[in-house]
């Protein structure tokens, strides 16, 4: 068993691997970009509610020196945080490996770039709600899928490791000698959800899911979908998972996305890791896509329109 893990981001999701793992009994650090929040994990812990119950320690640092060494690293930021979270700290996974567990395409390049050490090509369907530095509220409890990132040549062996670390936590982890089927399951349902939640203002909710009327916002939704799986398809990825089950199965969670929080916010989104990255890849595959390529659009230009808004 490695002697440590850490854990790059602690959002909601690696505030979930990070007391999970704890809670198995391993040594977790968590490397946090403000220090007030690594002050209040070292002081209270983490506490988990909903799905799960309980409260464990972890240790936790902002400063990228007093990160010791680790055999496996979580990244678990946001996919355009990726390079600024990961590279003070890269040097610490030379001689391990770390998990993207992020969403969308690309983050698994800047990470290769960044560390000599293994990549492993991850994604997860897990939600929960961060309440507060130190308590997070476990939602949906679907796995993580993860196999190994072709480039760096990572061993089969060291994914079913972390898959079954993260499995004695209590949670769902799922080892794929090839990841890119789920990734691209994940990346066709987050880049509808995300895309249209940030453009209506709705959480992810049965709205969502619902066909039964001429106006019901379910059919953009699944042909969004739809016109991903033409992407997919030309590309040669065959789906792990369908994305409009996994829709359904999501609208039932009233879950507000990681886009619209960002809209709410007015910040940049990961726009360009998800329905950008649909786009791109279906130009690339020469094949039409002008829902994903709408949506991406209107996006950017709600970013943009933020800044107009600042000037006036």
């Amino acid at each position: 068993m490695p002697k440590r893990i850490a854990i790059i981001g602690c959002g909601a999701i690696g505030s979930l691997y990070a007391a999970h793992l704890a809670h198995a009994g391993l040594e977790v650090w968590v490397n946090t970009r403000r220090p007030e929040h690594a002050r209040a994990l070292n002081e209270s812990g983490l506490r988990v509610s909903g799905t799960h119950e309980f409260h464990v320690r972890v240790q936790a640092t902002s400063d990228p020196a007093q990160l010791p060494d680790c055999e496996f690293g979580i990244v678990a930021t946001k996919a355009l945080q990726t390079e600024q979270a990961f590279a003070p700290v890269a040097g610490k996974f030379d001689r391990g490996a770390v998990l993207s567990a992020q969403n969308g395409l690309g983050s698994e390049e800047i990470l290769a770039r960044l560390t000599r050490g293994f990549i492993i090509r991850g994604t997860t369907f897990m939600s929960g709600t961060r309440h507060s530095d130190t308590h997070v509220q476990y939602e949906l409890d679907t796995p993580t899928w993860m196999g190994p990132f072709e480039p760096t040549n990572t061993p089969f062996t060291l994914v079913q490791e972390l898959a079954a670390l993260i499995a004695a936590g209590g949670l769902n982890a799922i080892a794929l000698e090839d990841a890119r089927p789920a990734q691209w399951s994940k990346l066709l349902f987050n880049s509808a959800v995300n895309g249209v939640s940030a453009l209506t203002g709705l959480p992810h909710s049965p709205e969502f899911a619902d066909r039964r009327e001429p106006d019901s916002l379910g059919h953009l939704l699944y042909d969004l979908l739809e016109e991903g799986k033409r992407v997919a398809a030309a590309l040669g990825v065959s789906l792990h998972e369908d994305p409009w089950e996994m829709n359904k199965l999501g609208a039932q969670s009233n879950h507000p996305p990681s886009m619209l929080n960002d809209v709410r916010r007015r910040q940049p989104t990961e726009v360009d890791f998800l329905t950008g990255a649909v786009a791109r890849e279906a130009e690339r595959a020469g094949i039409p896509a002008p829902l994903h390529t709408a949506v991406y659009r209107l996006i950017k230009g709600k970013e943009a329109s933020w800044a107009v808004e600042g000037a006036d």
